[in-house]
């Protein structure tokens, strides 16, 4: 995380929670690459995100991209034009470049917007719970959050039942 990249925002706080969703995606990618190079086994689940370690990476990839676009959108400011995940088949190679590229993505739409519009008014997310901005920021944070949390879970486990 390099803050002195990140310009200045006209709230501090939205700046805050970019660069704290930023430092949470890069060190959810190493747990990734963990768990990957232990060949972690997630466990059953119909949730299509959920089939390999790939398939979550790209979902937590879409989800990011997705909380800014929406973000955007409520907020009425231009796209943020940030292009697809890569997919499953060819995430492993793709991360890393992918991150970067999201990273850079996320630093500047929200750069310009005043404080007010991120606590009013709320709006309905994707999945149907309301949102204020500020709320959506927190929420694009712990997303890679709780997916690692997982991730170390399961990577502990794993080892602890291979000794």
């Amino acid at each position: 995380m390099n803050m002195k990249y990140v310009k200045k925002y006209s709230y501090n706080g939205a700046r805050s929670m970019v660069l704290l969703h930023e430092k949470y995606l890069m060190s959810l990618l190493q747990t990734w690459r963990e768990a990957k190079s232990i060949n972690l086994v997630l466990p059953e689940s119909e949730d299509s995100d959920y089939k390999s370690l790939d398939t979550l990476l790209e979902h937590i990839f879409r989800a990011a991209r997705g909380y800014m676009v929406w973000m955007c959108d409520k907020l009425s400011l231009p796209s943020p034009e940030i292009n697809p995940e890569p997919n499953s088949a060819v995430i492993d190679l793709e991360a890393e470049e992918y991150l970067d590229y999201l990273i850079k993505k996320w630093r500047t739409p929200l750069a310009e917007v005043e404080e007010e519009k991120f606590h009013t008014p709320p709006f309905a997310s994707r999945w149907g719970v309301h949102y204020c901005i500020d709320a959506m920021l927190e929420h694009a944070v712990m997303h890679p959050i709780r997916h690692e949390f997982q991730l170390r879970y399961l990577i502990t486990e794993q080892k602890s039942k291979s000794k």
